[in-house]
């Protein structure tokens, strides 16, 4: 498969989980803040993007990058977290922002700063990150046996 092609796959695997996760990440969001966290909207969103993250990683290792070299799942999972605490930051950063910079506290504000504009910067960080560090290539059938015969030469 070509390069281009490969990353559209990628892309599109990536896009159906996350939609998935997206939708119980603002289902639980939206459950707290109207109940029982109705003035804590920064640690309701950081209950339900925890949960997503976690089904997220299950998703995005069992199908879209399970062709890819398994390094272990406290590796992953811990990289996979520290990665995920990052996006969590630039989601909460922009509901921070309009939550307390902008006083917009409605619960449309509320969604509009942490499920759109929040949820999108975290995306794409979450993409390029998880692509780069957690899930790494495979490594080519021939490469490990081509290097561990030159070893032995040497």
């Amino acid at each position: 498969m070509n390069p281009i092609r490969a990353l559209v796959h990628e892309l599109a695997k990536f896009g159906v989980v996350g939609s998935v996760n997206y939708v119980l990440d603002v289902a639980v969001f939206n459950v707290l803040i109207v109940g029982p966290l109705d003035h804590r909207p920064i640690t309701a969103k950081t209950i339900s993007t925890v949960l997503a993250a976690t089904s997220s990683y299950f998703m995005n290792r069992h199908w879209t990058w399970r062709d890819r070299a398994r390094s272990g799942i406290w590796r992953e999972y811990g990289l996979f977290i520290v990665l995920s605490a990052v996006g969590l930051a630039l989601t909460l950063g922009c509901l921070a922002f309009g939550e307390y910079v902008l006083h917009q506290d409605s619960w449309l504000a509320r969604n509009i700063w942490g499920n759109v504009v929040g949820v999108a910067l975290g995306m794409v960080w979450r993409f390029w990150s998880f692509k780069r560090w957690v899930f790494l290539p495979a490594e080519p059938v021939g490469e490990a046996d081509d290097d561990a015969a030159h070893a032995a030469l040497i």
